[in-house]
């Protein structure tokens, strides 16, 4: 939508590349943090611990730049939805990219070679979320309130395969106490990576909103870790 000051117009760009540029960041933690875990590269989980600050500064920008365009530009109506979601977003991929920076330095503790197999369904699982971050952000990008509905439906998959890994991982510990401390981890890895498809049901949640003005009809998630 256009609008007859084009500085506003220009201000919103700058308020949708900055939450493209954080979605882009996020993701690549994500994939530095998953090679980290499966080439037990120290190194690298330590960059992308490192590298989440940068990711907070801005969301920061975001934050400082989405307050002074209400204050000069006093928008009303669909404009202040648009501004209001690039917020929320923000918040929400500053999370995944806390999940990100927290599989990193669980990394470290998942380096034995028994949990190799762990490793492979950790990284199919990464795979998904990953696919559904950025989904969720190019339905932001594009204002596509039907890839936001694909987002949301896409989240079983990833809810489905982290019941599997909990369940067979705990299975495993029982059999082998021993080998309790680095299971745990990956356990921790995997939950990490289930709340990112998580958190990208909620950007899409919000890119749904603000292009309808509508909420998207609750879905029910089952705990299905709790299943036998």
């Amino acid at each position: 939508m256009k609008h007859s000051v084009a500085a506003f117009d220009d201000d919103l760009k700058t308020l949708r590349d900055l939450v493209a540029q954080m979605g882009s960041m996020a993701r690549t933690a994500l994939d530095g943090a998953i090679h980290a875990l499966g080439k037990n590269d120290r190194a690298l989980a330590e960059k992308v611990i490192a590298g989440d600050a940068e990711i907070d500064a801005i969301e920061t920008r975001i934050d400082q730049f989405a307050i002074r365009t209400i204050a000069l530009r006093a928008p009303m109506a669909d404009d202040l939805r648009d501004i209001i979601s690039a917020l929320k977003i923000a918040n929400v991929l500053e999370r995944v990219a806390d999940y990100a920076k927290n599989i990193a330095r669980r990394s470290r503790k998942v380096t034995d070679a028994d949990a190799d197999p762990l490793k492979q369904r950790l990284a199919e699982l990464a795979a998904l979320s990953g696919d559904l971050i950025d989904k969720a952000v190019k339905a932001y990008a594009t204002r596509d309130p039907d890839l936001a509905t694909a987002v949301c439906e896409g989240d079983d998959a990833v809810d489905t395969l982290y019941a599997s890994i909990f369940k067979d991982t705990v299975g495993y510990m029982r059999g082998h106490a021993d080998e309790v401390d680095w299971a745990a981890h990956g356990l921790f890895i995997a939950k990490h990576l289930e709340r990112m498809g998580d958190q990208a049901t909620n950007i899409a949640e919000i890119v749904y909103y603000m292009e309808t003005g509508e909420l998207l009809p609750d879905r029910p998630k089952q705990d299905e870790t709790a299943a036998d």
